[in-house]
């Protein structure tokens, strides 16, 4: 079974800056461009189930991919972004300013700090691996997701430590395909 793992495009400027994990936003005008770009470019590939996290930002283009053909799109809210609690909508230098290098602690203790209050990388994780075990039993299944739940699942089946997660985050639009086993 081939599954695409696709990033959002580019959310509001406004955002730039921001934290904005489970926050709900549209696209900048360079995501718009980005998204119609993503539409054409899968317009001749097979995709017999489309899966999005159900924000704005993922839904749009999971309809848009999906107009045109006799495939299922659901929503399933476990390919949300990571929960950064209290930082969320805050900009990362406010936050800096008060948490100081306690922000690093995302990347040296991804498995059990909170950012913010909200989610552990390990609550992520097996978040995230749950979503994937739940994805339709089609031969080709596209997910329309965020950059932390994409990176965490690729973390994980490589089999690395969630510290390492930072290292598979694909870039707004990027396309990531995967096999899994029926």
């Amino acid at each position: 079974m081939k599954v695409l793992l696709l990033r959002h495009p580019p959310v509001a400027k406004a955002w730039a800056g921001r934290c904005y994990g489970r926050s709900d936003m549209g696209w900048s005008r360079e995501g718009q461009t980005l998204a119609a770009r993503i539409v054409a470019d899968l317009a001749a590939t097979t995709i017999d189930a489309i899966v999005h996290s159900g924000a704005l930002r993922t839904r749009r283009l999971a309809e848009r991919i999906a107009r045109g053909r006799d495939t299922a799109v659901t929503a399933d809210p476990r390919w949300l972004e990571r929960d950064f609690g209290a930082w969320e909508g805050r900009s990362w230098n406010a936050i800096w300013r008060e948490t100081g290098a306690e922000m690093d602690r995302m990347m040296t203790d991804p498995e059990s700090y909170r950012p913010g209050g909200g989610e552990s990388g390990r609550d992520l994780a097996d978040r995230v691996l749950a979503a994937w075990a739940a994805l339709p039993r089609e031969p080709s299944v596209l997910v329309v997701a965020h950059g932390g739940p994409i990176a965490t699942l690729r973390t994980v089946l490589d089999g690395q430590s969630l510290a390492r997660a930072v290292d598979f985050i694909p870039a707004c639009g990027e396309l990531v395909a995967l096999q899994r086993c029926q």
